[in-house]
This record gives C-alpha cells, sequence and structure tokens, in this order.
C-alpha cells in the first residue's frame, strides 16, 4: 500500500517548485556576443577611416585569439577581442575630437618613463 503523497509545505502548500534553471555563467559576467559578432565588426573597422592599419591590427589579434582559444578550449580570449575592438571603435570620435580640438596633452607621461626602458 503506497501512503499518500504529502503536499510541499516549503513551496506554499499544494504548490510545488518549478526550479529556475541554473546557469554556469556569473551573474556580474560579462553576456558573450553574438556569433557573427566578429564579421560584423570587421565590417565596420574597413568601414573606419583607419582602415589600413586596423583590419591587419584586428585579424593579427583575432588569429591570436583563435590559437589561444584552440590551446585552452575556451572562448574568452576571442570575446575579448571582439569586446576590445567595440570599444575602440567606440571611443574613435572621443579620441578624435580630443587631437582635433587642440586640448592640451603635454601633461601626458611617456610610456618609457613609466616603464623603464625598453629592450
Amino acid at each position: 500500500m503506497s501512503a499518500p503523497a504529502a503536499p510541499h509545505r516549503a513551496y506554499g502548500g499544494d504548490t510545488t517548485a518549478q526550479e529556475v534553471p541554473m546557469s554556469a555563467q556569473h551573474e556580474e559576467a560579462p553576456a558573450p556576443p553574438p556569433p557573427a559578432a566578429a564579421a560584423q565588426l570587421l565590417a565596420e573597422i574597413r568601414a573606419d577611416r583607419r582602415a589600413g592599419v586596423w583590419v591587419p591590427a584586428f585579424e593579427q589579434d583575432w588569429a591570436r585569439a583563435l590559437d589561444d582559444a584552440r590551446h585552452s578550449f575556451s572562448l574568452a580570449p576571442v570575446h575579448d577581442v571582439v569586446r576590445t575592438w567595440r570599444a575602440r571603435l567606440a571611443s574613435a570620435p572621443a579620441v578624435d575630437a580630443f587631437l582635433t580640438g587642440g586640448c592640451d596633452d603635454s601633461d601626458g607621461i611617456d610610456l618609457d618613463q613609466v616603464l623603464g626602458a625598453r629592450t
């Protein structure tokens, strides 16, 4: 003879819990870019006036990230490249405005003074 199932008091009487799906991603971690993000980003870089310099730099960063991803079995390096280049493209107009606006940047410190002479 089987015993009748008791109501789940912890869930409010007769109701049962509908579990919230768990995620392996931390709440504070940024969402990964969509699958076509790199192709869209490369198209934006090619449309920029700096394309002659930036396209080879992006392709080099992308190739290095793919190689790192193959060795680490993680897409984090690829996602980092997309995020970095998105930020670079987004900040380019502000950098251009700063440079053309005649702002004084003479108070900057030479990187060699901070890091020492590079060999």
